[in-house]
């Protein structure tokens, strides 16, 4: 048969667990490392960026992405992010298409004052 297990039985059980250990990583940590923290990432959502060189392909932002051929972005064109994924990738809304790039690939620009 089943027997009920008692509530102090249960966490005289659950005390002997071994507790997992808490990592206290700061961004100034060896451990984090500079290129996967997002405290130094540098553009956020809604910034205006700019291709630093003309790419070889362009990954679509899509469910299931594809790969662009690289004239679908003019070099001079302004981008606005519109998400940050994982390793470094941001997605950016170009007039042609939402594409998924690497930071390292853009440079911030100045936003557009309209009067």
């Amino acid at each position: 048969g089943f027997q009920q297990e008692s509530e102090a039985s249960r966490q005289e059980r659950r005390s002997k667990w071994p507790m997992p250990a808490r990592a206290n990583l700061s961004s100034l940590d060896s451990a984090v490392g500079e290129m996967h923290c997002p405290a130094v990432m540098t553009v956020s959502i809604g910034d205006q960026v700019r291709l630093l060189r003309p790419q070889t392909f362009l990954k679509t932002a899509d469910p299931m992405p594809m790969l662009r051929p690289p004239d679908l972005v003019a070099n001079d064109e302004i981008g606005r992010v519109m998400a940050l994924h994982p390793a470094d990738i941001a997605a950016v809304r170009f007039s042609r298409g939402t594409f998924l790039l690497s930071i390292q690939q853009l440079k911030p620009v100045a936003p557009v004052q309209e009067d």
